[in-house]
């Protein structure tokens, strides 16, 4: 079995599945073939207002040369 990561498209009123085609050819895979799917969703994570309680960073001086 061989996993990729690929986006779901609009065709028609239908959606979509590109397979790439070093897949394809490694699973020697031909127009016409059955072919069986797992689907997982990927989550995607709003970030937004996620640090906003966190101080800005503070670029260091000279201070730690003897970490250098």
């Amino acid at each position: 079995m061989t996993m990729a990561e690929t986006r779901v498209k609009q065709w028609g009123n239908s959606l979509g599945i590109v397979i790439p085609h070093y897949i394809a050819k490694m699973e020697n895979l031909s127009e016409g073939d059955v072919v069986k799917i797992e689907i997982e969703k990927e989550k995607r994570i709003n970030g937004f207002g996620m640090f906003k309680h966190i101080p800005q960073f503070k670029e260091e001086g000279e201070d730690h040369k003897e970490f250098w």
